[in-house]
């Protein structure tokens, strides 16, 4: 049984993937012709409905081979066209954010991930079976986790059918009414460094491991991929080798998401204020010798767990400014460095004589900014109002805001304010 399904789903794959090449090819045989191609999701599915007959037939006995798969299959191969297509528009225009998109490209059955969805059709749970989802024409799949727990009643909108790193993964979006915002932990508040070294390192002293998933697994990929160039394309060999290549990789991308996931769950569940820094990845990795290792912690993705888990526990997350000087700062008297190399791991004050861990130093500053509008130091001093002689003043000072555009804004913001709901 789980051998049929398992082709089963290899068809609804290459059904995705055949509408989405012949809706491509149909929009740009319009382009080419000089005509205005509909190519909105509702508008692509319209025209596959009226082709299907002729495009999708056996080419030796002439009978159309679509009813063999769910049409749910095609139309999210269309459904995935209309989007790559409003990306490429939206970004031509100067509409969307992020990099450039380009116009899309033909799928190729070696390179394209093998995957499909389901909105409508008996598709879902199956009662008194929780190690169970019901496809449409695939049936009953047996599932390594109990999918009628983690649904918990809502209802199922949605499901996503991949496959990554040999492995078939069902992905569901249920909606169920919005749950109050609990109190939020009494773990107090703490300051988060993140690194490279080490995942982050908290205010309070306590350092998370970072697994370096890539790196520890490159001479593993290196040597598979080594053994990937040498196969013959089109070979049984070449496809084993490219199944090994998936596997290393899906190995990386799970032990990565294990560390960031634990970690972030733990900060969530724990203290009621979390700060952390509003960190430039992309100017980050132009630093060539680091961009590896930036790149394998996935900075960006830390931030965006914490970000919705805060707002299921009720923590406030505090994002500080990117240009605040955490690292060069004393935590104890507020004097800021002109310059401390990254090969400097430890912090030596020069004003008051402090001797602590660079990271743990930047997280202190990091808790002690979170905790006000303004940046302050541990002693409460402001970091901003500059001493005559070149430091920094100890004791607070009143001062008005400067105006300009140019002023760099040091407090810090809640940075998931905008998914907490506001009650009255």
């Amino acid at each position: 049984m789980e051998n049929v399904n398992g082709g089963r789903r290899v068809l609804d794959c290459s059904a995705a993937r055949f509408a989405y090449n012949a809706g491509l090819a149909h929009v740009k045989d319009m382009l080419e012709r000089g005509d205005e191609p509909e190519w909105s999701y509702y508008g692509l599915r319209r025209w596959w409905n009226q082709v299907k007959n002729t495009l999708a037939v056996d080419e030796t006995t002439g009978e159309p081979w679509w009813p063999e798969n769910s049409k749910e299959a095609y139309n999210s191969g269309l459904e995935s066209l209309a989007d790559a297509l409003k990306n490429f528009s939206k970004s031509r225009k100067g509409r969307r954010k992020g990099r450039r998109m380009g116009f899309p490209r033909f799928r190729s059955k070696d390179r394209a991930v093998p995957g499909f969805a389901y909105t409508t059709g008996s598709f879902g749970l199956i009662d008194c079976d929780p190690h169970a989802l019901r496809l449409p024409r695939i049936g009953r799949v047996h599932c390594m986790e109990n999918v009628s727990r983690r649904v918990d009643g809502a209802k199922v909108l949605r499901m996503s059918v991949s496959k990554r790193g040999g492995r078939w993964q069902a992905s569901l979006t249920v909606e169920r009414a919005d749950l109050p915002i609990p109190p939020p932990p009494k773990g107090g508040s703490v300051g988060v460094d993140l690194g490279v070294k080490e995942l982050a390192t908290l205010s309070d002293g306590t350092v998370m491991h970072n697994p370096h998933a890539l790196r520890s697994n490159l001479r593993r990929l290196r040597k598979a991929q080594r053994n990937l160039s040498r196969k013959r394309k089109g070979s049984n060999r070449r496809r084993k080798a490219r199944a090994q290549v998936a596997r290393l990789y899906a190995r990386v991308a799970n032990l990565r998401s294990d560390a960031l996931n634990k970690t972030t769950t733990m900060l969530a569940r724990t203290y009621a204020d979390i700060g952390i820094e509003d960190l430039n990845v992309a100017g980050m990795v132009g630093n060539h010798r680091l961009a590896h290792s930036i790149q394998d912690a996935a900075f960006a993705e830390f931030r965006r767990l914490l970000t919705y888990k805060t707002a299921r526990t009720g923590a406030r997350l505090h994002v500080i400014d990117r240009w605040y000087p955490s690292s060069k700062t004393c935590s104890n008297c507020g004097t800021v460095k002109a310059k401390l190399p990254l090969s400097e791991r430890v912090y030596h004050c020069e004003g008051c004589g402090l001797v602590i861990d660079r990271d743990v130093n930047a997280a202190v500053n990091i808790q002690v900014a979170g905790s006000a509008p303004e940046t302050s130091n541990a002693r409460g001093g402001s970091v901003r109002h500059a001493h005559p002689k070149g430091g920094t003043m100890r004791h607070p000072a009143k001062r008005e805001p400067s105006g300009g555009e140019s002023r760099v804004r040091l407090g810090a913001g809640l940075g998931n304010e905008a998914m907490q709901t506001k009650t009255n």
